[in-house]
C-alpha cells in the first residue's frame, strides 16, 4: 500500500485505507507515542515504562498490546521479563517525517479546531 501525490491509496480499496487509518489511530495515543518515541532509544520492560512515564503498569501493559497487536513492537522474553523493542523500522523514518511536517507548519496542528490541543476542551469532573 503506498499513498501517492494525489492522496489516493493506490490499488483504491476500502481496506488497504482502513489499515493506513489504523496505523494513524494506533499512534494517535499520546501514551502509545510516548512508548513508541522511547523504543527508539531502544528495548524496555513494562516496568521500566512504568518508572519513566508515571502510569500504572495496567496502562502501559494495555498500551504495549496495543502496539504488538498492531505489529509495531515485539516482546523478548528473558527469564520472567519481556524487553519490548520496535518491530518496524520503518516506524522511526515515519515519525522523523512527522515531525518534519509539524516544524513546516508550525502551531497549525496544534491550533486545529477538531484535532489541536484546544479541541479536546475543558475537563470534565464528575
Amino acid at each position: 500500500m503506498t499513498i501517492n501525490s494525489g492522496a489516493c491509496l493506490s490499488g483504491g480499496t476500502a481496506s488497504a485505507l482502513d489499515a493506513a487509518v489504523s496505523l494513524f489511530h494506533s499512534l494517535s495515543d499520546a501514551t502509545r507515542l510516548a512508548i513508541v518515541r522511547r523504543l527508539a532509544d531502544g528495548e524496555v520492560r513494562v516496568a521500566d515504562l512504568v518508572s519513566e512515564l508515571g502510569l500504572a503498569q495496567s496502562t502501559v501493559s494495555a498500551h504495549m498490546a496495543c502496539l504488538r497487536d498492531c505489529g509495531l513492537v515485539t516482546g523478548r522474553p528473558q527469564g520472567r521479563q519481556v524487553f519490548y523493542s520496535l518491530d518496524r523500522p520503518e516506524l522511526l523514518d515515519l515519525l522523523a517525517s512527522a515531525e518534519n511536517l509539524l516544524a513546516a507548519t508550525g502551531n497549525a496542528v496544534a491550533l486545529c479546531p477538531n484535532y489541536g490541543t484546544e479541541s479536546a476542551g475543558p475537563a470534565v469532573i464528575a
